[in-house]
């Protein structure tokens, strides 16, 4: 979670809400590591998680993630939670929670709906109020 908090930080130092996220391979290496871009890339889907995503599927040259883990510093949305699934992730740590758009235990239970075709497991909390405080500090500037 420490690698993500410094990719969230080095994101809101550059404008952009600061998330950091790391995949950790099967092996406990780290295979990618990502922050929150959709305003320097102009592409919406450039959250944290899809662009760490992306990067371990270039570094295990798969599009299956298996035995893989995402940690990163806020709770997935809904296009970020599928994404978990679709890439067969086994396992997510996340820092702060989103009340207004979490998609793990939040707003929604994506991970854990029926129709979802995978199981990730899933760990929240870690290290939530040093997360917090990133993004409330970062959006309390904006205003």
């Amino acid at each position: 979670m420490g690698m993500a908090l410094a990719l969230a930080r080095e994101g809101g130092r550059a404008g952009e809400t600061p998330v950091g996220a790391v995949v950790v391979g099967p092996d406990g290496r780290v295979q990618a590591q990502a922050r929150n871009a959709p305003i320097a890339l102009r592409d919406p889907t450039a959250h944290a998680e899809i662009l760490a995503l992306r990067a371990a599927g270039r570094a295990l040259d798969n599009y299956r993630l298996n035995g893989c883990v995402l940690v990163v510093t806020l709770e997935p949305c809904p296009m970020c939670a599928a994404a978990l699934a679709h890439a067969r992730v086994a396992g997510l740590v996340f820092g702060a929670a989103d009340a207004q758009a979490g998609a793990v235990i939040s707003r929604a239970e994506y991970l854990e709906v029926p129709f979802c075709n995978h199981r990730v497991w899933h760990m929240g909390g870690v290290r939530a109020e040093e997360c917090a405080v990133l993004l409330r500090d970062f959006f309390a500037n904006k205003r």
